[in-house]
């Protein structure tokens, strides 16, 4: 109790804590905790997969896709969405953050296109390709890791920073999509 009093308070007074601030333990979570698991069979042949289906997508269709499942979070209705959450892939991300016992507070993986793949639960948006966690991953080659800054979560409500890292296909070595995980900042202490 006292080291989460400890982290809120340290994290409330600097608003934002810079990735920089955290990138050690950042880096030493995604090794002991995220790095056995995140070329796994079950990833690798979902974004495989859908890489075959969106290659062609142009960017008016790829705005198009992201709109609607903007349209469709927290409704009833979801074909957008519906996909991404069920299925193999997903099931082992829920089983990931399952495994981590509240360290780990949502997983999804992206495809070439920083499209949604497979998801823990429903993102806000569909498309990550304008964003970090995909640019600076997938984009920058198969070793390529990003680290966000720590930040408030309104649907976990806590402090949480985003490891994200290039997804290779361990059969071609060619990078072929990209995973962002969620960990509770206190993880991270």
């Amino acid at each position: 109790m006292l080291k989460r009093l400890s982290l809120t308070v340290l994290l409330a007074s600097a608003a934002t804590a810079h990735a920089n601030d955290f990138a050690p333990a950042m880096e030493s979570y995604l090794e002991d905790n995220i790095r056995g698991w995140a070329m796994s069979a079950p990833l690798v042949s979902a974004i495989n997969e859908q890489n075959a289906m969106t290659s062609g997508y142009d960017q008016a269709m790829i705005d198009r896709l992201d709109q609607q499942w903007r349209s469709e979070v927290g409704g009833t209705d979801t074909p957008t969405i519906t996909p991404v959450l069920s299925g193999s892939a997903a099931e082992f991300l829920r089983q990931q953050v399952e495994a981590a016992e509240g360290r780990i507070t949502e997983v999804f993986i992206m495809d070439a296109r920083g499209l949604n793949v497979a998801s823990s639960a429903v993102t806000s948006d569909y498309w990550q390709g304008d964003e970090a966690k995909f640019s600076e991953t997938y984009g920058q080659g198969s070793n390529a890791i990003h680290f966000s800054d720590i930040e408030w979560d309104d649907s976990t409500e806590t402090f949480q920073g985003q490891i994200s890292l290039t997804i290779v296909d361990p059969a071609t070595g060619q990078p072929i999509g990209a995973m962002t995980v969620g960990v509770d900042a206190e993880a991270l202490m």
